[in-house]
């Protein structure tokens, strides 16, 4: 049955669509009210030669569907589609960056506290999400320092036989040994957690204020001086947290966008208890590709609306309507994408231009989260002022993006704080890799990128002595022992971040490494090669994935370059001095144990060349040594004694 057979025989009920082209890849995702109706528009659209279907039904030949209760179904099937799928021809939400959470393993013997960006039904409690995404990394901080709750891979159901460093300089309460803590202690500290995270911050302090003045009574100061710590960082937490819950009325995201010359950027602004706390960047470079093959979600469902023009132009500041942009188009998309199957939505999303699907998906949005949430398209009045200082936001985000070649060094080590969630703007990065050839001569680099610049006097080449055979997860967990056991013993300052050469063995390698030196939250992170991912420790199942023009990716690129470049070259220097000293086997009377002499002896194969019979016959016979001397020098006579 051809494609037109396909579609006569559609059902009128309400679905979701799939074009597929001759490889059966799935090239575009769409829902309908009437898939019949629906589908024959493309058809009809492409005849009268709309280049927005034209280019996809060119490469169409075939299509699936799934049928669906109804358009509320119809439009969280397709989200889900187009996340799985990935269809060229659907516009595609290319920064796919979630804000993180603090997770509390509640189900743990001994909870401990992290920090994500991904939500599972684990029995764990959730909080967040935090704005911008480096607080909640402090805040987890500060739960270190005064509840004491840890953040290590410390398998806490069992006892050990001794505290990691993290106990040591009071940031954990050592449940991991025996005797250290007690479990109505601990309780009460992932209880007190709780209500930190949970905001009820007037009852916490209530209740530490009562706990210090009774062990003050009790003339136990240390405790009392620990509460009171506890409630200068509650005090402080309320000062600088913006942490969004259901229960606030003024929380909206706002957008604007920018389109020129065939590119595109989005701003969204965060705003909570009126302020606006965070803002979030898109771009899209390819736009011209993706128009061709957009199919508006306003088209017509029968042949008898087919010429009816489009509900919506393009009249925002910024934007050309006359290359057929059609911005509601993009935020339908955009929206589907950024909120459905979130587990916040703020109460009210305003965009800059209408779209069909508007009062649809907060219908659909306000029915999972349990309240009414508003998406609005305002024109003038206070909402309609963020809505421009939005557009202007993303407007210099264009040019930033699109017509300046080079951003400031320290926009970049702020994007790449943000992407890795590290706890401060990076100084210094130390990137390891490991080199060899069927596991002969392992060796391993290390490259220092620092203040800006790569510092090579800050280079660092490892010969791997324990590792036999090939084993890059051991030789990697080596190198890092060593190098900082060496910082660990002379009291040197840990880099901003550790960069593994490699995939997640490689990271856990690391990690292992670095934990079993009491260096549990030492921020590090590994970049893959060919998929260019980025894993971060402790967050190892949401890979930061970054535009490929992205300037933080493009300087974890360079840095990991430079560290394969420099372990390559250590590389193939140490088997160029290998396959040297094999030569000498190729003289009579020489072996192994007497070519390892002569190295050792003389110390480079150069100065065995240039030694003298004499020189040579401390070391070997007298026969050897002139054997040795005329392999060097066959042209010249044996000087006599």
């Amino acid at each position: 049955m051809d494609l037109h057979e396909k579609i006569r025989t559609l059902p009128t009920q309400p679905g979701v669509y799939m074009y597929k082209n001759a490889r059966d890849e799935v090239i575009y995702v769409g829902k309908a009210k009437n898939l019949r109706s629906r589908v024959r528009s493309y058809f009809l659209d492409a005849a009268q030669a709309n280049a927005k279907t034209g280019s996809l039904m060119r490469e169409a030949v075939d299509i699936s569907y799934i049928l669906v209760g109804n358009e509320g179904e119809a439009l969280a099937l397709e989200n889900n589609l187009i996340k799985q799928r990935k269809p060229r021809f659907n516009i595609l939400l290319r920064d796919d960056k979630t804000y993180p959470y603090v997770k509390l393993t509640l189900t743990d013997r001994f909870p401990k506290v992290f920090v994500t960006r991904r939500l599972r039904k684990d029995g764990a409690a959730y909080y967040g999400p935090y704005f911008p995404g480096n607080l909640a990394y402090r805040v987890v901080e500060l739960i270190h320092r005064s509840f004491l709750i840890p953040s290590c891979k410390v398998d806490l159901s069992r006892y050990h036989p001794r505290a990691c460093l993290q106990y040591f300089i009071h940031r954990c309460l050592g449940p991991c040994v025996e005797g250290l803590t007690t479990p109505e202690a601990y309780k009460q500290a992932v209880h007190d957690t709780q209500m930190l995270l949970e905001g009820k911050a007037a009852e916490l302090e209530k209740t530490l204020t009562g706990r210090m003045m009774e062990a003050a009574e009790k003339e136990q100061f240390e405790a009392a001086a620990r509460l009171r710590d506890q409630l200068s960082t509650v005090q402080q937490l309320q000062e600088k947290q913006r942490m969004a819950t259901a229960e606030q009325n003024d929380d909206a995201d706002v957008f604007g966008y920018h389109f020129e010359a065939g590119a595109l950027a989005v701003n969204l602004f965060h705003m909570r208890r009126g302020t606006i706390v965070d803002r979030r960047e898109f771009f899209w470079e390819d736009l011209p590709e993706l128009l061709e093959g957009l199919i508006a979600e306003s088209a017509p469902e029968t042949e008898a609306a087919a010429h009816v023009e489009p509900a919506f132009t393009a009249t925002e500041p910024g934007t050309l309507s006359e290359t057929g942009f059609n911005p509601g188009e993009l935020f339908s998309a955009l929206l589907k994408q950024l909120y459905i199957d979130q587990p916040y939505v703020p109460r009210s999303i305003l965009v800059p231009a209408d779209f069909p699907d508007r009062e649809l998906l907060a219908g659909l949005l306000s029915e999972r989260a349990g309240h009414r949430i508003e998406v609005a398209v305002p024109q003038r009045g206070e909402k309609r002022s963020l809505v421009d200082l939005a557009a202007q936001n993303a407007k210099q985000s264009y040019v930033q993006r699109f017509r300046v070649l080079e951003p400031s060094q320290k926009a970049i080590k702020e994007a790449l704080a943000d992407a890795l969630m590290l706890p401060d703007l990076p100084q210094r990065i130390e990137c390891f890799d490991i080199s060899h050839i069927q596991g002969a001569e392992t060796v391993a680099s290390l490259v220092v990128w620092e203040d800006g610049k790569m510092n090579k006097s800050e280079y660092r080449k490892f010969k791997v002595m324990t590792v036999l055979g090939v084993d890059d997860f051991a030789s990697m967990r080596e190198v890092v022992h060593r190098r900082y056991k060496r910082l660990k013993e002379e009291d040197k300052p840990m880099p901003s971040l550790v960069l593994i050469d490699g995939g997640l063995g490689q990271l856990h390698a690391a990690a292992d490494a670095l934990e079993e030196l009491g260096f549990t939250t030492q921020p590090l992170a590994s970049i893959a090669k060919k998929e260019e991912v980025i894993y971060v420790s402790g967050n190892e199942d949401d890979p930061v994935v970054l535009d490929r023009r992205s300037p933080v990716l493009h300087l974890m690129q360079l840095i990991r370059d430079e560290s394969h470049r420099f372990a390559v070259g250590y590389h193939r220097q140490r088997r160029a001095m290998r396959d040297r000293e094999s030569e000498l086997l190729s003289i009579p009377g020489v072996g192994t144990q007497t070519r390892q002499r002569l190295i050792t002896h003389f110390g480079s194969l150069r100065d065995v060349q240039q030694a003298t019979v004499e020189s040579l016959a401390a070391v070997v016979s007298k026969k050897t040594a002139e054997n040795i001397w005329r392999y060097f020098h066959e042209e010249e006579p044996v000087p006599s004694e």
